[in-house]
């Protein structure tokens, strides 16, 4: 027994009123598009760059020369008198003429003696003589005998104590931290 709500799956079922395109687009059609398209956007390439440099000319022509700028014929031309106008630092002429005096001085430094600070008997010598004196004493990393090395607590203590004008209270005593002045013991 069939139902008589189902279709038939022998009988083809068909509108008659919906349809479909018959013809594809042609490759000429698509070709046209293109070209086309190609034209348009060199001609608004065109329009645009024009307008702009009407523009331009037309504000470079009606602009106004500022106040406070200077008119010269070349605004690029410096004379010797405007170079001493110049605030330091100047900047470099001839770089390979200029760097020369400069490393020299340097390579004299290096290679000579002579006070950093003579009150503190600090001085520079020569690269190869300071290397050869490390070579011979060594570096001064234990201190002497008899000396405490001070610790970054005891730094820090000191400062405080120096710039503490309240009596010599640092707020470490409330940590439980106890704390020697440095020369104390």
């Amino acid at each position: 027994m069939s139902k008589p709500n189902m279709p038939n799956p022998d009988h083809e079922l068909r509108n008659k009123d919906v349809g479909y395109e018959r013809r594809d687009m042609t490759t000429r059609s698509v070709v046209a598009f293109l070209v086309g398209l190609g034209l348009f956007v060199l001609i608004v390439h065109f329009i645009v760059t024009g307008l702009f440099d009407f523009a331009d000319r037309y504000y470079v022509a009606h602009e106004k020369p500022a106040p406070m700028a200077r008119t010269s014929p070349d605004p690029h031309l410096v004379t010797p008198s405007d170079i001493n106008r110049f605030p330091e630092p100047r900047l470099e002429t001839d770089e390979r003429t200029e760097i020369f005096p400069f490393r020299a001085a340097e390579e004299e430094h290096l290679h000579s003696y002579g006070w950093v600070d003579q009150k503190s008997g600090t001085m520079y010598m020569p690269i190869d003589r300071a290397m050869q004196m490390v070579a011979q004493r060594g570096l001064n990393t234990t201190p002497r005998t008899g000396e405490v090395p001070t610790s970054i607590v005891n730094m820090v203590k000191a400062a405080a104590e120096r710039s503490d004008q309240s009596g010599g209270s640092t707020g470490l005593e409330k940590t439980g931290v106890q704390v020697q002045a440095p020369g104390k013991q």
